[in-house]
């Protein structure tokens, strides 16, 4: 009996060894070309790609800020000035009274968007909440991306806001200003 119990336990020790290896796949020889040398196994990974590599991104040739979908447009409280326009993680989103609201076009081009680069988005923007989605749009620059607008207004980031919330472009050079949830420059 001892024979037995020893056996059927080397057979579960075997079966799970066996459950717990790295999976393989098998790769028939004859769907290969005929100039490829014959393999017979490939490994299949067993980590997920995305655990261990950062995400890829879209790089805005216009601004420098990786593009990765559809940008979110919600509204947050801003430093002192209440509620405001923000991106989904919160950073603050500017108009600029330079630019004709409604007009399709952006006047921050060249050395502007160093220091206020748009925010762009891949498709149809996505109003989060307290935004009023029949407000957001889209322009086309000129170099091909695709820039968010609310109410008409081209929607941009300032360069010095490091942290959700910022508002350190507020008023500046009396053009740039945060923008209400009606669409509208705080003044």
């Amino acid at each position: 009996m001892k024979y037995s119990t020893l056996v059927g336990a080397m057979l579960l020790l075997a079966l799970l060894v066996t459950a717990c290896a790295p999976a393989t796949t098998a790769v028939p020889t004859e769907t290969m070309a005929p100039t490829e040398p014959a393999m017979t196994e490939t490994a299949v990974a067993t980590e997920s790609p995305a655990a261990t590599e950062p995400p890829l991104a879209t790089e805005s040739p216009t601004a420098g800020v990786p593009v990765t979908g559809e940008a979110t447009v919600t509204v947050g409280e801003v430093g002192t000035f209440g509620p405001a326009l923000v991106d989904a993680e919160g950073r603050t989103l500017y108009l600029f009274t330079n630019d004709i609201q409604n007009s399709g076009t952006s006047a921050c081009t060249a050395d502007c968007l160093a220091a206020w680069p748009p925010l762009l988005s891949q498709g149809a923007p996505v109003a989060g909440t307290g935004a009023d989605a029949t407000l957001l749009s889209t322009i086309t620059r000129d170099d091909g991306t695709i820039q968010v607008t609310y109410n008409g207004w081209p929607l941009y980031y300032y360069a010095d806001d490091t942290a959700p919330g910022d508002a350190m472009g507020q008023g500046m050079n009396s053009v740039w200003f945060l923008v209400s949830p009606t669409g509208t420059a705080i003044q």
